[in-house]
Protein backbone atom coordinates (compact mmCIF):
# COMPACT_ATOMS: atom_id res chain seq x y z
CA UNK A 1 0.00 0.00 0.00
CA UNK A 2 3.24 2.54 1.24
CA UNK A 3 5.43 0.83 -0.32
CA UNK A 4 8.60 0.66 2.06
CA UNK A 5 7.32 2.09 5.09
CA UNK A 6 6.27 0.73 7.85
CA UNK A 7 4.93 4.32 8.80
CA UNK A 8 3.72 7.08 6.77
CA UNK A 9 2.33 11.09 7.61
CA UNK A 10 0.31 12.37 5.60
CA UNK A 11 0.36 16.24 6.20
CA UNK A 12 -2.26 18.48 4.07
CA UNK A 13 -3.70 21.99 4.78
CA UNK A 14 -8.19 21.31 5.26
CA UNK A 15 -9.92 21.71 2.36
CA UNK A 16 -7.85 19.23 0.29
CA UNK A 17 -9.55 15.91 0.65
CA UNK A 18 -7.13 13.84 3.04
CA UNK A 19 -10.11 12.11 5.22
CA UNK A 20 -11.97 11.12 1.48
CA UNK A 21 -8.79 9.89 0.03
CA UNK A 22 -7.77 8.21 3.20
CA UNK A 23 -11.47 6.30 3.11
CA UNK A 24 -10.44 4.38 -0.80
CA UNK A 25 -6.90 3.67 1.12
CA UNK A 26 -9.15 1.87 3.29
CA UNK A 27 -11.30 0.00 0.76
CA UNK A 28 -8.42 -0.91 -1.52
CA UNK A 29 -6.63 -2.43 1.21
CA UNK A 30 -9.86 -4.47 2.43
CA UNK A 31 -10.28 -5.39 -0.72
CA UNK A 32 -6.56 -5.93 -1.82
CA UNK A 33 -5.07 -7.50 1.25
CA UNK A 34 -6.38 -10.91 2.57
CA UNK A 35 -8.01 -11.50 5.91
CA UNK A 36 -7.32 -7.49 5.95
CA UNK A 37 -7.39 -5.96 9.51
CA UNK A 38 -7.92 -2.05 8.96
CA UNK A 39 -8.62 0.71 11.89
CA UNK A 40 -9.79 3.73 12.01
CA UNK A 41 -9.22 6.43 14.59
CA UNK A 42 -9.25 9.92 15.35
CA UNK A 43 -9.39 11.94 18.48
CA UNK A 44 -12.79 11.67 18.78
CA UNK A 45 -15.17 8.58 17.90
CA UNK A 46 -17.33 10.94 16.15
CA UNK A 47 -14.14 12.30 14.09
CA UNK A 48 -13.77 9.19 12.56
CA UNK A 49 -16.90 8.27 12.27
CA UNK A 50 -16.54 10.86 8.85
CA UNK A 51 -13.48 8.66 7.93
CA UNK A 52 -15.78 5.37 7.96
CA UNK A 53 -18.31 7.64 6.31
CA UNK A 54 -16.54 8.98 3.29
CA UNK A 55 -15.41 5.04 2.67
CA UNK A 56 -19.06 4.17 3.14
CA UNK A 57 -20.10 6.69 0.65
CA UNK A 58 -18.15 4.91 -1.95
CA UNK A 59 -20.03 1.98 -1.28
CA UNK A 60 -23.09 3.09 -1.45
CA UNK A 61 -22.84 5.36 -4.70
CA UNK A 62 -20.43 2.74 -6.82
CA UNK A 63 -22.75 -0.29 -7.86
CA UNK A 64 -19.76 -2.67 -8.31
CA UNK A 65 -18.50 -2.00 -4.78
CA UNK A 66 -21.99 -2.19 -3.37
CA UNK A 67 -21.31 -6.46 -4.42
CA UNK A 68 -17.88 -6.03 -2.96
CA UNK A 69 -18.51 -4.42 0.32
CA UNK A 70 -21.32 -4.77 3.59
CA UNK A 71 -21.44 -1.37 5.41
CA UNK A 72 -22.78 -2.16 9.44
CA UNK A 73 -23.15 1.48 10.29
CA UNK A 74 -24.20 0.43 13.66
CA UNK A 75 -21.22 -1.49 14.48
CA UNK A 76 -19.25 1.50 12.35
CA UNK A 77 -17.25 -1.61 10.35
CA UNK A 78 -17.11 -2.41 6.69
CA UNK A 79 -16.80 -5.66 5.90
CA UNK A 80 -14.92 -6.51 1.98
CA UNK A 81 -16.76 -10.04 0.52
CA UNK A 82 -14.22 -11.34 -1.42
CA UNK A 83 -11.37 -10.98 1.26
CA UNK A 84 -12.61 -11.49 4.26
CA UNK A 85 -11.15 -8.25 5.26
CA UNK A 86 -12.40 -5.70 7.80
CA UNK A 87 -12.84 -1.51 8.07
CA UNK A 88 -13.61 -1.41 12.03
CA UNK A 89 -13.67 2.13 14.10
CA UNK A 90 -11.60 2.16 16.75
CA UNK A 91 -12.09 4.38 20.17
CA UNK A 92 -9.37 7.17 20.14
CA UNK A 93 -7.63 5.52 23.54
CA UNK A 94 -4.52 4.22 23.89
CA UNK A 95 -6.12 2.57 27.34
CA UNK A 96 -7.90 0.29 25.44
CA UNK A 97 -5.18 -0.41 22.27
CA UNK A 98 -2.78 -2.78 23.49
CA UNK A 99 -4.88 -5.81 22.07
CA UNK A 100 -5.44 -4.70 18.69
CA UNK A 101 -3.58 -6.69 15.59
CA UNK A 102 -4.07 -4.93 12.26
CA UNK A 103 -2.38 -5.05 8.67
CA UNK A 104 -3.15 -1.28 8.19
CA UNK A 105 -3.94 1.69 10.53
CA UNK A 106 -5.36 4.90 9.61
CA UNK A 107 -5.06 7.92 12.47
CA UNK A 108 -6.81 10.84 11.45
CA UNK A 109 -6.58 14.64 12.75
CA UNK A 110 -2.95 13.94 14.98
CA UNK A 111 -2.90 17.44 15.72
CA UNK A 112 -6.02 17.47 17.44
CA UNK A 113 -4.96 13.99 19.87
CA UNK A 114 -3.96 14.97 23.63
CA UNK A 115 -1.32 13.67 23.15
CA UNK A 116 1.06 10.75 20.64
CA UNK A 117 -0.01 7.86 23.45
CA UNK A 118 -2.64 5.95 21.35
CA UNK A 119 -0.02 5.94 18.25
CA UNK A 120 2.78 5.00 20.32
CA UNK A 121 1.04 1.97 21.55
CA UNK A 122 -0.40 0.76 18.00
CA UNK A 123 3.24 1.20 16.46
CA UNK A 124 4.25 -1.38 19.04
CA UNK A 125 1.98 -3.98 17.36
CA UNK A 126 3.38 -3.52 13.62
CA UNK A 127 5.40 -6.66 13.72
CA UNK A 128 2.20 -8.54 14.72
CA UNK A 129 1.09 -8.57 10.92
CA UNK A 130 3.96 -6.79 9.24
CA UNK A 131 1.51 -3.76 9.56
CA UNK A 132 1.25 -0.92 8.31
CA UNK A 133 0.36 2.81 10.40
CA UNK A 134 -1.23 6.16 8.71
CA UNK A 135 -0.97 9.26 9.82
CA UNK A 136 -3.16 12.19 8.65
CA UNK A 137 -2.72 15.82 9.92
CA UNK A 138 -3.04 19.68 9.21
CA UNK A 139 -0.66 21.57 11.05
CA UNK A 140 -0.41 21.13 15.09
CA UNK A 141 0.42 23.76 17.65
CA UNK A 142 4.27 24.51 18.37
CA UNK A 143 5.34 22.46 21.45
CA UNK A 144 3.07 19.56 21.15
CA UNK A 145 3.99 16.29 20.66
CA UNK A 146 2.91 16.22 17.17
CA UNK A 147 4.68 18.66 16.22
CA UNK A 148 7.62 18.00 18.19
CA UNK A 149 7.88 14.45 16.39
CA UNK A 150 7.63 15.75 13.36
CA UNK A 151 10.55 18.39 14.41
CA UNK A 152 12.67 15.48 15.31
CA UNK A 153 11.69 13.60 11.87
CA UNK A 154 12.85 16.73 9.77
CA UNK A 155 16.00 17.19 11.71
CA UNK A 156 16.62 13.70 11.99
CA UNK A 157 15.75 12.64 8.49
CA UNK A 158 16.96 12.61 5.08
CA UNK A 159 14.66 15.75 3.27
CA UNK A 160 14.04 16.37 -0.51
CA UNK A 161 11.34 18.37 -2.16
CA UNK A 162 10.08 16.69 -4.80
CA UNK A 163 8.18 20.27 -5.91
CA UNK A 164 6.72 23.85 -4.86
CA UNK A 165 5.21 23.40 -1.34
CA UNK A 166 5.95 19.13 -1.24
CA UNK A 167 8.52 18.08 1.22
CA UNK A 168 9.51 14.25 1.82
CA UNK A 169 11.15 13.40 4.71
CA UNK A 170 12.66 9.92 4.95
CA UNK A 171 13.62 8.43 8.43
CA UNK A 172 14.22 4.65 8.64
CA UNK A 173 11.01 3.27 8.10
CA UNK A 174 9.03 6.03 8.09
CA UNK A 175 8.10 8.45 5.17
CA UNK A 176 6.40 11.66 5.71
CA UNK A 177 4.69 13.78 2.88
CA UNK A 178 4.62 16.90 3.98
CA UNK A 179 2.68 20.05 1.71
CA UNK A 180 3.23 23.42 3.40
CA UNK A 181 4.15 27.00 2.59
CA UNK A 182 8.11 26.81 3.58
CA UNK A 183 9.13 28.04 7.10
CA UNK A 184 10.80 31.14 5.32
CA UNK A 185 7.99 31.03 2.71
CA UNK A 186 5.32 34.51 1.81
CA UNK A 187 2.04 32.90 3.36
CA UNK A 188 0.59 36.66 1.01
CA UNK A 189 2.41 34.63 -1.97
CA UNK A 190 -0.48 32.96 -3.27
CA UNK A 191 1.20 31.05 -5.74
CA UNK A 192 3.35 29.74 -2.82
CA UNK A 193 -0.03 29.21 -0.62
CA UNK A 194 -1.70 27.18 -3.71
CA UNK A 195 1.51 24.80 -4.09
CA UNK A 196 0.91 23.99 -0.55
CA UNK A 197 -2.66 22.84 -1.68
CA UNK A 198 -2.62 19.54 -4.14
CA UNK A 199 -6.55 19.42 -4.92
CA UNK A 200 -7.08 20.65 -8.39
CA UNK A 201 -10.30 22.12 -6.74
CA UNK A 202 -8.80 24.32 -4.80
CA UNK A 203 -7.49 27.41 -6.99
CA UNK A 204 -5.35 30.71 -6.47
CA UNK A 205 -8.65 32.94 -7.13
CA UNK A 206 -10.44 30.76 -4.58
CA UNK A 207 -7.49 31.19 -2.25
CA UNK A 208 -7.43 34.88 -2.79
CA UNK A 209 -11.15 34.95 -1.74
CA UNK A 210 -10.68 32.99 1.78
CA UNK A 211 -7.77 35.26 2.16
CA UNK A 212 -10.10 38.35 2.18
CA UNK A 213 -12.84 36.95 4.73
CA UNK A 214 -13.16 39.26 7.77
CA UNK A 215 -13.77 36.08 9.86
CA UNK A 216 -10.47 34.32 9.04
CA UNK A 217 -7.69 35.21 11.48
CA UNK A 218 -4.07 35.42 10.27
CA UNK A 219 -3.42 32.31 12.50
CA UNK A 220 -6.53 30.47 10.87
CA UNK A 221 -4.70 31.09 7.17
CA UNK A 222 -1.24 30.00 8.43
CA UNK A 223 -1.92 27.04 9.91
CA UNK A 224 -4.81 25.35 8.03
CA UNK A 225 -4.07 27.21 4.77
CA UNK A 226 -0.87 27.31 4.79
CA UNK A 227 0.00 24.14 7.43
CA UNK A 228 2.34 26.12 9.08
CA UNK A 229 2.42 25.09 13.01
CA UNK A 230 0.80 28.32 14.83
CA UNK A 231 -0.10 29.33 17.88
CA UNK A 232 -3.61 31.17 19.08
CA UNK A 233 -5.14 34.43 18.56
CA UNK A 234 -3.20 35.75 21.64
CA UNK A 235 0.22 34.18 20.41
CA UNK A 236 2.74 36.36 21.46
CA UNK A 237 5.76 35.26 18.76
CA UNK A 238 4.37 34.14 15.38
CA UNK A 239 6.26 31.60 13.35
CA UNK A 240 7.37 33.31 10.75
CA UNK A 241 8.84 36.63 12.20
CA UNK A 242 11.01 33.67 14.71
CA UNK A 243 12.27 32.19 11.88
CA UNK A 244 13.05 35.26 9.45
CA UNK A 245 15.37 36.20 12.50
CA UNK A 246 17.68 32.93 12.27
CA UNK A 247 21.34 33.43 11.77
CA UNK A 248 24.07 30.73 11.36
CA UNK A 249 27.06 33.92 12.87
CA UNK A 250 28.52 32.59 16.08
CA UNK A 251 30.82 34.52 18.07
CA UNK A 252 34.58 33.17 18.14
CA UNK A 253 35.93 30.81 20.38
CA UNK A 254 37.28 33.05 23.34
CA UNK A 255 34.96 36.25 22.74
CA UNK A 256 32.92 37.31 25.79
CA UNK A 257 29.14 37.15 26.16
CA UNK A 258 26.28 37.93 28.02
CA UNK A 259 23.76 35.97 29.50
CA UNK A 260 20.66 35.72 30.78
CA UNK A 261 19.14 33.29 33.33
CA UNK A 262 15.58 32.51 34.34
CA UNK A 263 15.85 30.31 37.51
CA UNK A 264 13.06 27.64 37.82
CA UNK A 265 13.68 24.74 40.60
CA UNK A 266 10.84 22.70 41.45
CA UNK A 267 8.42 22.31 38.53
CA UNK A 268 9.81 25.31 36.11
CA UNK A 269 12.77 24.53 34.09
CA UNK A 270 16.19 26.76 34.40
CA UNK A 271 17.00 28.43 30.94
CA UNK A 272 20.44 30.17 30.50
CA UNK A 273 20.33 31.55 27.36
CA UNK A 274 23.71 33.45 25.81
CA UNK A 275 23.66 36.57 24.10
CA UNK A 276 26.37 37.65 21.70
CA UNK A 277 26.38 41.51 20.93
CA UNK A 278 29.26 41.46 18.33
CA UNK A 279 28.10 45.51 17.60
CA UNK A 280 25.21 47.71 19.59
CA UNK A 281 22.94 47.22 16.76
CA UNK A 282 22.82 43.61 16.51
CA UNK A 283 22.41 41.12 19.50
CA UNK A 284 22.11 37.54 18.76
CA UNK A 285 20.20 35.03 21.18
CA UNK A 286 22.77 31.91 20.94
CA UNK A 287 22.23 28.11 21.93
CA UNK A 288 20.56 28.01 25.18
CA UNK A 289 20.78 25.25 27.88
CA UNK A 290 17.29 24.30 29.89
CA UNK A 291 17.75 22.31 33.16
CA UNK A 292 14.31 20.81 33.66
CA UNK A 293 13.57 19.92 37.01
CA UNK A 294 12.98 16.59 38.41
CA UNK A 295 8.94 17.43 39.15
CA UNK A 296 9.11 14.57 41.54
CA UNK A 297 8.94 16.79 44.62
CA UNK A 298 12.72 17.40 44.80
CA UNK A 299 14.62 20.43 43.05
CA UNK A 300 17.11 21.14 40.57
CA UNK A 301 20.70 20.94 42.57
CA UNK A 302 22.34 24.80 42.03
CA UNK A 303 25.36 22.98 41.10
CA UNK A 304 23.63 21.73 37.99
CA UNK A 305 22.84 25.26 37.17
CA UNK A 306 26.64 26.54 38.01
CA UNK A 307 28.40 23.48 36.11
CA UNK A 308 25.95 24.91 33.03
CA UNK A 309 27.40 28.45 33.60
CA UNK A 310 30.71 27.30 33.70
CA UNK A 311 30.14 25.58 30.77
CA UNK A 312 29.00 28.30 29.13
CA UNK A 313 31.89 30.86 30.43
CA UNK A 314 34.70 28.09 29.34
CA UNK A 315 33.88 28.53 25.08
CA UNK A 316 32.62 32.13 25.24
CA UNK A 317 33.91 34.30 28.93
CA UNK A 318 30.54 35.82 30.53
CA UNK A 319 30.92 39.19 31.37
CA UNK A 320 27.88 40.31 32.30
CA UNK A 321 24.97 37.77 34.06
CA UNK A 322 20.88 39.07 34.04
CA UNK A 323 19.23 36.87 36.29
CA UNK A 324 15.74 37.02 37.59
CA UNK A 325 14.49 37.80 40.90
CA UNK A 326 13.79 34.53 41.81
CA UNK A 327 14.12 32.36 45.01
CA UNK A 328 17.81 31.75 45.31
CA UNK A 329 19.25 34.07 43.05
CA UNK A 330 21.30 36.01 45.51
CA UNK A 331 22.78 32.41 46.15
CA UNK A 332 23.61 32.05 42.83
CA UNK A 333 24.56 35.83 42.00
CA UNK A 334 27.52 35.29 44.98
CA UNK A 335 28.72 32.38 43.39
CA UNK A 336 28.41 34.24 39.50
CA UNK A 337 30.74 36.95 41.02
CA UNK A 338 33.10 34.97 42.82
CA UNK A 339 33.53 32.11 40.43
CA UNK A 340 33.04 33.58 36.95
CA UNK A 341 34.15 36.87 37.30
CA UNK A 342 31.20 38.44 36.17
CA UNK A 343 28.92 41.53 36.84
CA UNK A 344 25.47 40.38 37.91
CA UNK A 345 22.34 42.34 37.06
CA UNK A 346 18.82 41.54 38.96
CA UNK A 347 16.05 42.18 36.44
CA UNK A 348 12.57 42.93 38.01
CA UNK A 349 10.26 40.20 37.97
CA UNK A 350 7.51 43.45 37.97
CA UNK A 351 5.24 44.32 35.03
CA UNK A 352 7.07 47.55 34.10
CA UNK A 353 10.17 45.94 33.70
CA UNK A 354 8.54 42.74 32.14
CA UNK A 355 6.71 45.18 29.79
CA UNK A 356 10.14 47.08 28.27
CA UNK A 357 12.03 43.87 27.94
CA UNK A 358 9.10 43.12 25.27
CA UNK A 359 8.96 46.07 23.53
CA UNK A 360 12.48 46.12 23.34
CA UNK A 361 12.20 41.94 21.60
CA UNK A 362 9.77 43.01 19.47
CA UNK A 363 11.35 46.26 18.23
CA UNK A 364 14.93 44.20 17.76
CA UNK A 365 12.97 40.80 16.11
CA UNK A 366 10.78 43.15 13.45
CA UNK A 367 13.31 45.60 12.91
CA UNK A 368 13.14 46.06 9.17
CA UNK A 369 15.13 45.33 6.57
CA UNK A 370 16.79 42.92 8.85
CA UNK A 371 16.03 41.77 12.52
CA UNK A 372 18.81 43.67 14.95
CA UNK A 373 17.64 41.19 17.31
CA UNK A 374 18.60 37.04 15.94
CA UNK A 375 19.70 33.72 17.10
CA UNK A 376 20.86 30.84 15.72
CA UNK A 377 17.05 28.95 15.68
CA UNK A 378 17.84 26.23 18.72
CA UNK A 379 14.39 24.23 18.77
CA UNK A 380 14.29 24.75 22.78
CA UNK A 381 14.31 28.49 22.93
CA UNK A 382 12.19 28.18 19.80
CA UNK A 383 9.43 25.75 21.79
CA UNK A 384 9.92 28.70 24.63
CA UNK A 385 9.47 31.41 22.38
CA UNK A 386 6.07 29.89 20.34
CA UNK A 387 4.42 28.80 23.28
CA UNK A 388 4.33 32.40 24.86
CA UNK A 389 0.83 34.55 25.09
CA UNK A 390 0.98 38.19 24.82
CA UNK A 391 -0.65 39.57 28.04
CA UNK A 392 -2.32 42.88 27.80
CA UNK A 393 -1.21 45.15 30.56
CA UNK A 394 -4.18 47.87 32.06
CA UNK A 395 -2.29 50.63 30.59
CA UNK A 396 -2.01 49.07 27.11
CA UNK A 397 1.57 47.31 27.49
CA UNK A 398 2.32 43.55 26.70
CA UNK A 399 4.32 40.85 28.49
CA UNK A 400 5.03 37.64 27.34
CA UNK A 401 3.10 35.13 29.41
CA UNK A 402 2.49 31.30 29.95
CA UNK A 403 -0.56 30.31 27.77
CA UNK A 404 -1.35 27.89 31.53
CA UNK A 405 -0.77 27.62 34.57
CA UNK A 406 -1.16 24.58 34.90
CA UNK A 407 1.34 22.16 36.67
CA UNK A 408 0.31 18.79 35.46
CA UNK A 409 3.02 17.08 34.08
CA UNK A 410 1.35 16.46 30.76
CA UNK A 411 1.13 20.18 30.19
CA UNK A 412 4.34 21.03 30.74
CA UNK A 413 5.83 21.14 27.28
CA UNK A 414 3.55 23.50 25.92
CA UNK A 415 3.60 25.97 29.15
CA UNK A 416 7.27 26.70 29.46
CA UNK A 417 8.61 29.88 28.28
CA UNK A 418 11.67 30.68 30.58
CA UNK A 419 13.85 30.73 27.35
CA UNK A 420 12.12 33.68 25.75
CA UNK A 421 12.21 34.87 29.83
CA UNK A 422 15.54 34.93 29.96
CA UNK A 423 16.65 35.76 26.71
CA UNK A 424 14.34 39.05 26.40
CA UNK A 425 15.64 40.29 30.01
CA UNK A 426 18.90 39.89 28.89
CA UNK A 427 18.16 41.26 25.54
CA UNK A 428 16.50 44.20 27.27
CA UNK A 429 19.67 45.01 29.58
CA UNK A 430 21.98 44.92 26.67
CA UNK A 431 19.95 47.52 24.69
CA UNK A 432 19.13 49.67 27.63
CA UNK A 433 22.90 50.05 28.63
CA UNK A 434 23.48 50.38 24.77
CA UNK A 435 21.53 53.33 24.51
CA UNK A 436 22.51 55.08 28.31
CA UNK A 437 24.32 58.52 27.90
CA UNK A 438 28.31 57.70 28.60
CA UNK A 439 29.04 58.98 31.97
CA UNK A 440 30.41 62.71 32.70
CA UNK A 441 33.95 63.40 33.92
CA UNK A 442 33.98 65.63 36.45
CA UNK A 443 37.36 66.78 35.88
CA UNK A 444 35.89 67.98 31.92
CA UNK A 445 32.92 69.88 33.98
CA UNK A 446 35.26 72.02 36.26
CA UNK A 447 37.28 73.29 33.41
CA UNK A 448 34.74 74.28 31.19
CA UNK A 449 35.56 71.67 28.37
CA UNK A 450 31.79 70.59 28.63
Amino acid sequence: MFAGAEETWVLVPEGNGKTTLMGLVALYHADYTANAKCLLAASSRDQCGILLGQAAGFVYRTPSLKRRFRVFEGYRRIVAQRTGGRIQVFAADDRTGDGVIFTLALIDEMHRHRDMRLYRTWHGKLDKRSGQLVGISTAGEPGGEFEQTLERVRRDGRRTRTRDGHERIKAGSMVVHRWAVPDDGDVDDLDQVKAANPFSGITVESLRRKRRRKSLTDAHWRRFTCNQPVRGENAAINAGEWTRAITSDRPEPGEPVWCGVDLGWTWDTTAIVPLWVPHAARHVLLDPTIIVPPRDGTSTPPSRVQQALLDVHEANPVHTVVIDGAAGGEQLAEWIEQHLGARVVVHSNGNAAQALAAQRFYEGLRAEPTPTLQHTGHPELTSHVLNARARMLPRGDVVFDRPSQTRSAAGQEQRVIDGLSAGSAVHSVAVGEAMAPPPINVEDYRIGRL
